[in-house]
């Protein structure tokens, strides 16, 4: 029987003996998929997804973990969608096993003599018999880790680039040449971006009701809403770690229709010093200009509302093991739609 074909066996099997298995004959596969969804958030329609999952390095027993108490919380939290041609990493390579554990796991695989006579030789010779590892480095034990993969099942088919068995490699030394999936303070980084939740993107619009036809309409963001997030990615048997920040620097309106006049001009609203966007609306103001809003120039009539989108950027920096100038990650967007009814001003003639 091919190789490969062995190892897709082997993975069949071990879906129904448990992940122990898969660890051995493949990479392992986490159980939480980030992404994917793109249902609602909040009132409006998410522009990114919304399902608001773990990305796969959180799952149970994975090889990569991630600290997430000042992630974005809450329902109406989603993933950021990257400016530009970027995705995180599909799988990925780090340390899981201590020579102990490894040689553990693998005799009772073979103690179930559920992957054939033919898989185990094999995995005897290689791990066990010295072609090329002896007695799963036993000998080493305190010199090093097994390394193994893991992948985001957000990005399928990613674990078909990262077919390679677990190995062995020295504390202190770097991973196989032929290995470039394996972990490092960038790709940990990049992991945890993956991670970042933040809050949707409904406005605030005002006067209240109906917006009128050739009136200035205020939109803001609350202060408490906005503040930066961040995700920490490690590995627990080196320490390797990176944290991801997300910091939301301004908000972009678009109207849903030509028919309409923005303020400022190019429809992006900065943040304040405070940390809101926008004014709000005080009883008075309704013939002023608001630094942050539109005007719509024609009623929505029988089309229905106006779907109006408002989408944050968010400035990425990260901090790693290492990395004192980390390479830069690009910013993410994440928005929302929101239906606004435009009348007609009513006049009375006397």
């Amino acid at each position: 029987m091919p190789a490969m074909k062995r190892a897709k066996r082997a993975l069949a099997i071990g879906a129904t003996i448990g992940t122990s298995l898969v660890a051995l004959a493949a990479p392992a596969h986490a159980d939480k998929t980030p992404g994917g969804g793109g249902g609602s958030v909040g009132s409006g329609t998410a522009s990114g997804d919304s399902s608001g999952q773990d990305v796969s390095a959180e799952a149970s027993g994975s090889i990569v973990k991630t600290d997430k108490h000042n992630n974005g919380t809450g329902a109406s939290v989603g993933p950021l969608a990257p400016v530009g041609n970027w995705t995180p990493p599909a799988c990925w390579y780090a340390p899981k096993y201590s020579a102990a554990d490894f040689k553990k796991l693998e005799e009772h695989t073979w103690s179930l003599e559920s992957t054939g006579y033919e898989w185990d030789a094999q995995q005897r010779r290689h791990y066990a018999e010295g072609h090329p590892y002896k007695d799963f480095n036993l000998a080493k034990a305190d010199k090093g880790y097994w390394w193994t993969s893991d992948a985001d099942k957000s990005y399928p088919p990613g674990w078909d680039s990262c077919t390679k068995p677990t190995f062995w490699v020295d504390n202190g030394s770097p991973p196989p040449a032929d290995v470039p999936q394996a972990v490092t303070p960038e790709i940990l980084a990049e992991i945890a971006y993956a991670a970042v939740r933040v809050p949707d993107t409904h406005v605030t619009l005002a006067p209240n009701g109906a917006t009128k036809v050739n009136l200035p309409t205020w939109a803001w963001l609350d202060k408490t809403d906005f503040k930066p997030v961040s995700v920490r990615a490690y590995v627990p048997l080196t320490g390797m770690n990176a944290t991801t920040t997300a910091t939301p620097t301004s908000l972009k309106i678009e109207p849903g229709t030509p028919d309409a006049e923005l303020y400022p001009g190019s429809g992006e609203c900065t943040f304040n010093g405070d940390g809101s966007i926008g004014t709000p609306y005080v009883k008075g103001d309704a013939d002023k200009t608001p630094p942050c809003g539109l005007t719509y120039l024609r009623a929505s009539g029988s089309d229905g509302p106006y779907k109006l989108k408002a989408t944050i950027t968010w400035k990425i920096s990260w901090t790693g093991t290492g990395q004192p100038t980390p390479k830069g990650l690009p910013d993410g967007t994440f928005g929302t739609t929101q239906d606004v009814t435009v009348d007609e001003i009513q006049a009375i003639n006397r």
